[in-house]
């Protein structure tokens, strides 16, 4: 129906007769001549409806006055350039218009419910509600043609390895990995169901165990949990495995991954090699296990420094063994106002801090004199030395304070260090990718009184000995790596446990006995006891890299059909009631929720 996309039109065809099809991006007219913007995927085109150059067929004119916005059309014209002086530098086809001689309206358009030919802001609902008109605008085109490149690159790089690209299944049995799985009931087995995956991990260990050696999948994932602005109930992965290799060998081949990518899509050249951090650095220094390092704010530690202190506050946790007591310096922080400080108290206050203590340096070489603080006289002169002299202060910062349990630090004062390089304008420009590694193996939950896996029960650990492993559980590293870019984990894998002794004992640390692992993970046990290779991968959040690539708000502006932070889907109305006879076919029954007021539960 066309010969040339709208974009795709500039002055090497001036004088060629050209065939259009696309969307009216908006109608102008000037003084009887009619000024057309025709949109498609590659861009925009002026289009010229003149009555002169149109004499003899005045029905194409009368249709193009009939036009309105995101009416379907098909034209055929000669192109030409603009007259001197009406170029629009701004449009790659800026240089020419299209002089039309015919017009055939494809499909009318009722009027839109929000301006699809400008960027002006729109609730996301309605945005949602309306995808297939939110998809037609610029932004929306540029990030998914993005992903499109991002998703092609990638493919390349793998294929050019010797990785072979296969599909695992869908529909598969219910291995919890850490989140609620998504639960398909199956007709053919009453009272029996599927699970949709959480991710591909144990299908790529058994290609691994059959030899394949190495496996790449675009695969999509689902995970019935609370969601945010980076998460979706079902998401896509870049899922990588390989046989033989060494966690160095992993992270350097994925490190020239993502470098060619960057370089290829974005023209943008990545460090080589990536910094390593490992995990008990990335704490100590930043808070957090995916540090920003575009900000240069670092946590110092004073634990020793105020063990001895008359300040309960400090002294209380820098003698507790789980304790910690750490700074943060803010450069020319001294002109915060008290209401700015208070703000970020009730800030750190959500991430469990019971207060926030700080110091204002005005002058420094005036000593206690020159600091203004509440908490100054309750410290004596080597505890003030310690915090000025380890801070690096100057005349003008501010030193904020955190006191609690480590893990209550670390979490407080790491997206305090966050929030204060946003607001501070401290954020330096750039792509700032890490490797974080040397991973605790487990985590105690107090609460239950058992050990949980900080990645999955199929992460190998550093020790090779299975009884050592179950003597001393929380001295164990795990060989897992994660890859942060900007703060933002994209990538987590590790080198897997590839021996039956190994992957018994995890699980049974991990609460789950020899019967349990039998009826969970039976058929990747036995598949271990069948010489199984040393192997390793990851995983890329591809929704992720692709949102950080775009500078995207979040991942539902780099997903074609997202779902709401509800799980919900505003364009098709999922999830929805279904029939009573497809319930019958499946031996279900709906369980709805009791009434809000002394109703009852009904089966």
């Amino acid at each position: 129906m066309r010969t040339h996309y709208c974009g795709q039109i500039d002055a090497s065809l001036v004088g060629e007769e050209v065939t259009l099809c696309g969307w009216v991006h908006r109608r102008r007219d000037h003084g009887g001549i009619l000024f057309v913007d025709l949109r498609d995927r590659e861009g925009l085109v002026q289009v010229v409806f003149d009555p002169q150059a149109l004499t003899g067929r005045p029905e194409v004119f009368r249709a193009a006055e009939r036009l309105r916005s995101e009416y379907v059309v098909r034209l055929t014209g000669r192109v030409r350039r603009r007259p001197e002086g009406t170029e629009n530098p701004a449009l790659p086809t800026g240089e020419v218009e299209v002089l039309a001689a015919s017009l055939e309206v494809l499909n009318r358009a009722e009027v839109p419910p929000f301006p699809v030919e400008d960027e002006s802001e729109v609730h996301e609902d309605l945005r949602l509600r309306h995808r297939y008109l939110d998809l037609r605008r610029p932004t929306m085109q540029r990030r998914l043609r993005l992903r499109a490149q991002v998703t092609r690159s990638l493919r390349r790089f793998l294929d050019e390895r010797g990785f072979l690209d296969i599909e695992t299944p869908v529909l598969t049995k219910s291995t919890p990995e850490g989140a609620r799985d998504f639960l398909v009931p199956a007709r053919l087995h009453p009272g029996c169901f599927y699970a949709l995956p959480q991710s591909p991990q144990l299908f790529k260990q058994i290609l691994m165990a059959a030899g394949l050696d190495r496996y790449y999948q675009i695969a999509r994932c689902f995970r019935d949990e609370d969601l945010r602005a980076d998460r979706q109930p079902e998401f896509t992965q870049l899922d990588v495995e390989m046989s033989f290799v060494d966690e160095g060998q992993v992270m350097t081949l994925m490190e020239d991954m993502i470098r060619e990518l960057f370089a290829e899509v974005l023209g943008v050249e990545l460090p080589a090699p990536f910094p390593r951090l490992t995990h008990a650095e990335a704490l100590e220094r930043y808070g957090l296990d995916r540090p920003d390092l575009r900000i240069p704010l670092e946590l110092v530690e004073l634990k020793d420094a105020m063990a001895g202190v008359d300040f309960q506050v400090f002294s209380g946790p820098a003698r507790d063994p789980r304790g910690r007591v750490a700074a943060l310096r803010v450069p020319g922080g001294a002109a915060l106002t008290r209401k700015e400080i208070d703000g970020y108290t009730a800030f750190v206050g959500r991430h469990g801090a019971k207060g926030l203590a700080y110091i204002k340096v005005n002058e420094r070489a005036r000593g206690r004199e020159g600091l203004q603080s509440p908490i100054v006289k309750f410290l004596d002169d080597a505890a003030l030395e310690a915090v000025l002299g380890r801070t690096g202060a100057r005349d003008g910062d501010l030193i904020f304070f955190g006191a609690d349990r480590a893990e209550v630090v670390n979490e407080a004062l790491g997206a305090l260090r966050v929030r204060l390089g946003h607001d501070r304008g401290l954020v330096e420009e750039g792509w700032r990718p890490v490797w974080i590694v040397d991973f605790p193996m487990f985590e105690r939950d107090e609460e239950a009184g058992r050990w949980v896996a900080l990645h999955h029960p199929f992460t190998a650990p550093q020790v090779e000995d299975p009884e050592a492993l179950v003597r001393d559980p929380g001295a164990a590293r795990s060989r897992a790596y994660d890859l942060v870019l900007n703060g933002t984990e994209v990538g987590g894998g590790s080198i897997r446990i590839h021996r039956p002794e190994m992957q018994e004992a995890v699980l049974g640390l991990l609460g789950i006995g020899p019967e349990e692992a039998r009826g969970k993970f039976g058929f990747l046990l036995e598949a271990l006891r069948h010489g199984c290779p040393p192997h390793g991968g990851i995983a890329f959040g591809l929704d992720r890299l692709v949102m950080l690539m775009a500078g995207a708000p979040s991942i539902r502006e780099v997903i074609a059909f997202p779902k709401t932070q509800s799980g919900a889907c505003p364009l098709t109305g999922a999830p929805d009631a279904v029939a009573a006879e497809q319930l019958r076919e499946l031996g279900l029954r709906p369980r709805r929720p009791p009434a809000a007021e002394g109703g009852r539960e009904e089966a």
